[in-house]
C-alpha cells in the first residue's frame, strides 16, 4: 500500500468510488491498510512483503484469490500465474528506464524485467498523465493501449478553510518559523533538492522540508553536508513525519510552495498547495506543465539562478501571488478522484 507514499494516496483517493461498483480485496500489510476496510465491499488479505522482493513474488500468487480482475496500482505485478480472469496495472512513470544509466547492474536487470512483465502480462494498462504514457511508449516499445487517468487530491482535507487555532497548533508542533517557503516530497536525487538549497544561498529565506532529516537512502545523502557548508543550518527546517491531518495546515502557513523536481509521472504536491491557497513556483520538467498549466510560475530546474529569481519574484509581488492563488484554485478543478474512478470503472467493466 505504501501508506505514506503517492501510491497510498492513489489507492485512498480511488477506493471509495471503486467500492460502489466492485467488491474490493486489498493485499498488503494489515496494519497499513486496516483503515481502508470501512466498506462492506472491502476485504483485507495480509501479504506484507517488501515491494519488488522475491518474497512478494512468491506471496502474491498464493494469496490472490479467484477474482474477475487483479489490479496492481504499481508495476510490481506477479510474474507467476494467478487466479484472476484479467489483469490490470497502473504504471505511474518510467523513472527507472528514463534514468537507466544511474542504476547498478542488478537494478537495470530488474527494472527491464518488471516493466516488460507488467506490460506483457496485463490486459489493461493505466497511466496518470500523457507525459507518462509517452515515456512508457518511448522506453518499452509496447503496442498496448495505455489509458490515461489522472491523479487528483482530497479537497476535503486540502483547502484554505483552516482556522487560526489549527494553524498555530501545527506551527508549534513542528517548530515552524514565522515566514517560510515549503518543499514536500522525498529526497531522492530526481527531486532536485540540491539545486533548491543552492538557490537559497545569499538569501534570508527559510525553507521547511516535510520529510525526514536523517535516514537518507539515496545518493543525495550529502544534502546535510550542503546545508552545513553553505551556512543554511539555521534556515532549513526538517519536520520529520507529518500526520495527514497536519500537512494541509503547513501548506496554509507557507508563503510559497517550491517544487524543483526533474522527473514526475504526475506531481500531486503542487495541486495540494494550490488547494490550500498557496502560490506555486515549479520546475518546467516532465509532467509538471501538463498538470499545472498556466497556474504556476515555472523555472529551469537545472538553473540555480532561475530558481532563485522566480522564488523572489513571487515573494516580492503581492499581485503575482494573488494571481497564482486564483489560477491555482481554477487548476485543481480539472482533477477529481470521482471522475478518475469512473474512467477506471468504465474500462474495467468492459473486461468482465
Amino acid at each position: 500500500m505504501h501508506k505514506a507514499s503517492g501510491i497510498g494516496t492513489y489507492i485512498k483517493g480511488l477506493l471509495p468510488f471503486l467500492t460502489e461498483k466492485f467488491e474490493v480485496i486489498l493485499l498488503g500489510t494489515e496494519a497499513e491498510i486496516r483503515e481502508y476496510a470501512w466498506s462492506k465491499n472491502v476485504k483485507i488479505l495480509e501479504c506484507g512483503r517488501e515491494i519488488y522482493s522475491l518474497d512478494e513474488q512468491i506471496c502474491l500468487p498464493v494469496k490472490i484469490p479467484e477474482c474477475d480482475i487483479f489490479w496492481s496500482p504499481h508495476y510490481n505485478i506477479p510474474i507467476l500465474p494467478i487466479r484472476a480472469k484479467f489483469r490490470a496495472v497502473t504504471i505511474h512513470d518510467a523513472f527507472h528506464l528514463a534514468f537507466y544509466d544511474s542504476l547498478n547492474f542488478m537494478q537495470k536487470m530488474y527494472a527491464k524485467m518488471i516493466f516488460n512483465q507488467a506490460l506483457s502480462r496485463s490486459d489493461v494498462v493505466f497511466s496518470v498523465s500523457e507525459f507518462s504514457r509517452s515515456e512508457i511508449l518511448k522506453y518499452t516499445k509496447t503496442d498496448k493501449n495505455i489509458f490515461v487517468v489522472p491523479n487528483a487530491i482530497d479537497e476535503g482535507r486540502f483547502n484554505n478553510r483552516y482556522d487560526s487555532a489549527v494553524l498555530e497548533a501545527a506551527a508549534r508542533e513542528y517548530k515552524l518559523p514565522e515566514n517560510f517557503i515549503l518543499f514536500v516530497g522525498n529526497v531522492k536525487p530526481h527531486k532536485n533538492l540540491k539545486n533548491l538549497l543552492f538557490a537559497l544561498e545569499n538569501t534570508e529565506l527559510n525553507l521547511v522540508i516535510v520529510g525526514k532529516r536523517d535516514g537518507f537512502i539515496t545518493s543525495d545523502s550529502d544534502i546535510l553536508e550542503i546545508i552545513e557548508k553553505n551556512n543554511l543550518t539555521e534556515r532549513i527546517f526538517f519536520t520529520g513525519y507529518v500526520k495527514d491531518a497536519d500537512i494541509a495546515a503547513i501548506y496554509n502557513l507557507a508563503k510559497l510552495f517550491v517544487f524543483p523536481s526533474l522527473y514526475e509521472g504526475f506531481g500531486i504536491p503542487p495541486l495540494e498547495a494550490q488547494a490550500c491557497g498557496c502560490p506555486v513556483v515549479c520546475s518546467n520538467a516532465a509532467s509538471l506543465p501538463e498538470v499545472c498549466g498556466d497556474s504556476v510560475l515555472y523555472f529551469d530546474p537545472h538553473n540555480v539562478e532561475d530558481i532563485r529569481s522566480k522564488i523572489q519574484a513571487v515573494l516580492n509581488d503581492e499581485n503575482l501571488r494573488n494571481e497564482l492563488c486564483v489560477k491555482g484554485f481554477e487548476n485543481i478543478k480539472r482533477f477529481s478522484w470521482e471522475r478518475s474512478a469512473k474512467q477506471i470503472i468504465e474500462v474495467m467493466e468492459k473486461l468482465r
